[in-house]
């Protein structure tokens, strides 16, 4: 098959698009600084907060509940909440899996779209990829939030008209509701980005449901199906090749991209706010200026850019250690971020058992994706196929257990250096100097004298 031109040149066009917005959120970005006259830290990882819930709208969804214990804060990133309150090693270990959890979906994000565009414009995988990985790099580098912002803009309304024709525990979400202007334009953003979450979602399904019930032996794909090739992975690609008119095609490679770059950039700034701000500003370099760490972060980009756009080598397997990375997100990162909001027990020691618990009870539950048996066996567990199934919903049982693991060792771990019952000098992370044991009792994060303290300082700053 011959290379696509008229899908290369609109792709080209697309590419050059959000380029150039990228380049111009970054100007406006630096004339902004100047004129509030933000650290240049505050700038490239929130936007100075001053991102209006319009654009906000655009760049993320969901996540109301945990918006104004963030900001109440005053947190740049989501982690910040543990180095208050747990410390720099705690706080460095959930930094680096975060990290790495952020450059396995950039490297899954990048595969899936290298895949499709290989498949529409028949052109080399890996230069598909190393292209599309090009353009989200240096507008990120340039821009910071402002430039990833703008560009989800675009993004977002291209993939809103394609999808139209063609039928949290991530610091990437949290970025943005830290960064928005206001508390109140922050849940602005949230009630509106769910609700448009779920008409986004429709014509995906439509997508997959035409893939899953086409006679392919009909079509220019011919027979047997993706499935029985084994390219199941594959079947929007294919879908818009061989059963839409050519512009369709076009048009939804252009969704598939702009979505691809969406997540990549995100993934970017994510990793580089991680990386800066709760390991190298607080563990390896407290003295940094601020110009040194605004270095840092654009180092960070870049390489964390080419590391993920490099594993992209594994192709599919890639997607494996996505599923597993958001395993991690949902069953560790998840309850260790509500519990350091909303519990005033929590604690350390509590925040090691949690994450233990379980890591352990999934494991021993088992995973197919990667040859893992089940040694605990839930109700409605079934073999099928040589295979055990487990249909309980293992993922929320884990993460529940997780939750319930952080207050009971925090509790215990409280009880028992308040009491007296294990000598202070084995208080690693400070438990009895944080406070006596409270019950088990949600809080709403800062008091309200602190709350107004930071506000005060946010309006002086506009």
């Amino acid at each position: 098959m011959a290379v696509n031109v008229p899908g290369v040149i609109v792709m080209v066009v697309f590419y050059l698009l959000v380029l150039g917005t990228g380049i111009w959120a970054s100007f406006k970005s630096k004339r902004k600084q100047k004129e509030s006259g933000a650290t240049g830290m505050e700038m490239v990882l929130l936007g100075n907060r001053s991102i209006n819930w319009v654009v906000g709208v655009f760049t993320m969804t969901g996540g109301l509940l945990f918006v104004k214990p963030l900001r109440d804060r005053n947190c740049v990133t989501m982690l910040d909440p543990f180095l208050f309150k747990y410390g720099k090693v705690i706080t460095a270990a959930m930094s680096l899996g975060s990290v790495l959890v952020d450059m396995i979906w950039l490297s899954a994000t990048l595969t899936s779209l290298g895949g499709t565009m290989s498949v529409v414009l028949d052109l080399p995988f890996s230069l598909c990829i190393w292209i599309s990985a090009a353009v989200v790099i240096t507008y990120t580098l340039m821009g910071g939030l402002y430039s990833v912002a703008y560009t989800d803009v675009i993004q977002l309304v291209l993939i809103f008209i394609g999808m139209a024709l063609g039928s949290l525990a991530f610091q990437a979400f949290h970025q943005r509701t830290l960064s928005a202007s206001s508390l109140a334009s922050a849940k602005q953003i949230c009630f509106v980005a769910a609700f448009l979450l779920l008409i986004f979602a429709i014509p995906v399904v439509l997508l997959g449901a035409a893939a899953a019930s086409t006679d392919w032996n009909q079509t220019t794909y011919g027979s047997p199906s993706p499935y029985e090739r084994g390219e199941a992975a594959l079947a929007l690609p294919i879908a818009l090749q061989h059963l839409t008119p050519t512009f369709i095609s076009i048009i939804g490679i252009g969704c598939i991209a702009a979505a691809v770059m969406s997540s990549a950039d995100s993934a970017l700034l994510s990793s580089a706010s991680l990386f800066t701000n709760n390991i190298y500003k607080i563990i390896l370099r407290p003295q940094a200026s601020n110009r040194e760490n605004q270095w840092v972060v654009r180092l960070s980009v870049v390489i964390v850019g080419v590391v993920g756009t490099s594993l992209t080598i594994l192709n599919h397997s890639i997607i494996i250690f996505w599923f597993l990375g958001n395993d991690v997100a949902y069953i560790i990162v998840f309850p260790e971020l509500v519990c350091v909001l909303f519990f005033n027990i929590s604690n350390g020691y509590g925040a090691i058992m949690g994450a233990l618990v379980g890591l352990v009870l999934k494991l021993l539950s088992g995973d197919p994706a990667i040859g893992l048996e089940p040694v605990l066996h839930f109700p409605g567990c079934t073999l099928e196929d040589g295979v055990y199934v487990q249909y309980a919903p293992v993922k929320t049982i884990s993460m529940l257990s997780a939750i319930a693991a952080i207050l009971l060792f925090s509790y215990l771990a409280s009880v028992l250096f308040n009491k007296g019952v294990l000598p202070e000098k084995w208080d690693v992370f400070k438990v009895k100097a944080q406070h006596s044991p409270v019950p088990l009792t949600p809080v709403g994060g800062a008091t309200p004298e602190e709350n107004q303290k930071v506000e005060t300082k946010r309006n002086m700053k506009h």
